[in-house]
């Protein structure tokens, strides 16, 4: 089956509502560490591309890149987490010890490319957007990458402003 490239189709956005996107936290304990987490820090890096992108005048290989790759960027969050009973009859989240593929950025990729087309550069800021958050091991893969697709950088900043700065 063909995707139409640029647009989030039924089948990913029945693949995300299925998997938990929507209500899974963005982390057990630090930002976004609440039910529906994940969909606001998703919501406020898809924003912040989108704001670096018109007043900086950033170049893509498609116009809505920022938004594909703002939503995109942590789908393998919804395959994370696993909800548990908490004290006083609340719930909590623990990272999952079965996932089958490991990685975060890389993981994210693969998991949306089964269901929509990706450009090469889309693809890149997904699997980098940790910036040099990663092994060391793997630093010259992420210079290369930033060296052909300097949008990289920009997508980094924005997951750290959401993260970091905003706590989402």
């Amino acid at each position: 089956m063909k995707r139409k490239p640029g647009a989030f189709n039924k089948e990913l956005t029945d693949y995300m509502i299925t998997g938990g996107f929507f209500i899974c936290p963005s982390s057990a304990g630090h930002h976004g560490a609440f039910e529906g987490g994940n969909y606001w820090h998703s919501l406020e890096v898809s924003n912040l591309i989108r704001k670096y992108t018109d007043k900086m005048g950033l170049q893509w290989e498609r116009p809505e890149s920022p938004e594909i790759i703002g939503w995109l960027h942590d789908l393998c969050k919804m395959d994370e987490y696993v909800k548990v009973p908490g004290e006083g009859g609340g719930c909590r989240y623990e990272r999952r010890r079965d996932a089958e593929i490991s990685g975060h950025g890389t993981k994210s990729a693969i998991m949306a490319l089964s269901k929509l087309h990706l450009t090469d550069e889309e693809i890149r800021c997904i699997c980098w957007h940790m910036g040099a958050f990663v092994d060391r091991t793997e630093w010259e893969s992420y210079i290369a990458a930033v060296r052909r697709y300097p949008n990289i950088l920009w997508v980094h900043q924005a997951d750290m402003v959401a993260s970091q700065i905003k706590g989402i």
